[in-house]
């Protein structure tokens, strides 16, 4: 089979032959029929995060079980099935056992411990996959195993109150579904976006204000939770002037330097910052549910396998708008 292999830190990505996957206990074996590209790709092409080379990855990958390995009785040959980040734990710490395996020392992910979906075939733990919607294609579905469950999952966990105003920092991949996501809910949201050029677009997102920063959010009333998605530190600290008494700033982006924030708004405004990531799968199903239902759209520039490094060059230079998807005859 076909596979994207990262062969070293910083390297550029090379279409290589490489011997089928043989399905083990508890696992399927899955055709890959597309396979999301995150900025999180970049972060580890880069070696910002742990992991040894070479390797393939992708933790945003979708397509049908073709084969199945001993001990699997919840999938069929024919599925249609998606693979989260994390796919399985030890099952014995303290976390695993109070049900929380995205804090497991020993978890194994998407394209960390196991190869990613950057391939013609993959395999996955059954009890991990999570079955596709009938009438949500493979290109709207792999984004939202990683860009739609995240932000999903951050609003969910931030715990939002009826009335609530819901704003959204980085109109980008995970912002654009974060502001659908609020508005699907029936929040009053408000996209915080500097790229005025963005604006028809996300009117037609959803969003019922656009702002540009965080003063001007606060002369619009302010938001009792912001959804940041940005990468950039300086964009939160500014977004974080909009929030209102006892507001929430859920960080679901990363910069690589430290998050400087003000005293005075923790104490006297009683604001909370929450770090956010894939919070529990039920939360990945209503992600998906939501686009079954038809109340949020990935917008996606698609790519065959054979472009994938011009892929990945796009998404590392923040030149894909908003989500790029690889697909595979």
């Amino acid at each position: 089979m076909k596979a994207a292999i990262v062969p070293s830190v910083n390297a550029k990505w090379e279409i290589q032959e490489i011997e089928k996957p043989k399905v083990g206990p508890n696992q399927v074996l899955i055709k890959l029929h597309a396979s999301g590209i995150c900025f999180t790709d970049v972060h580890q092409t880069m070696g910002h995060l742990s992991g040894s080379f070479p390797r393939i990855l992708g933790h945003e990958p979708v397509g049908e079980i073709v084969e199945l390995g001993v001990g699997v009785i919840n999938r069929q040959i024919g599925d249609r099935v998606g693979i989260p980040w994390i796919q399985t734990s030890c099952g014995r710490c303290e976390w695993c056992l109070r049900g929380r395996i995205n804090f497991c020392a020993n978890q194994i992910a998407t394209g960390m411990q196991m190869p990613g979906g950057h391939a013609e075939y993959m395999l996955a733990y059954a009890d991990a996959t999570m079955l596709i919607p009938d009438n949500v294609s493979f290109d709207q579905a792999a984004p939202i195993f990683c860009a739609g469950y995240t932000v999903w999952s951050g609003l969910r966990w931030a715990d939002p109150k009826p009335h609530e105003r819901i704003a959204v920092l980085g109109i980008g991949g995970l912002g654009h579904l974060a502001v659908q996501y609020a508005k699907a809910a029936g929040f009053d949201t408000i996209a915080i976006s500097h790229s005025p050029e963005k604006d028809k677009l996300i009117k037609e997102f959803g969003a019922d204000l656009i702002v540009r920063n965080g003063k001007d959010l606060m002369k619009n009333g302010g938001a009792d939770i912001i959804l940041s998605t940005t990468n950039s530190n300086q964009a939160m600290i500014d977004s974080m002037a909009g929030l209102r008494p006892d507001g929430r700033f859920v960080a679901m982006g990363f910069d690589d330097k430290p998050l400087q924030v003000s005293l005075n708004d923790l104490i006297l405004k009683r604001i909370r910052i929450i770090g956010s990531q894939q919070n529990g799968r039920e939360f990945l199903y209503e992600a998906l549910d939501m686009v079954a239902k038809g109340k949020v759209k990935v917008y996606t520039e698609t790519y065959p396998f054979k472009e994938i490094q011009r892929a990945y060059e796009k998404v590392a230079e923040g030149k894909v708008r908003f989500r790029a998807v690889i697909t595979y005859s």
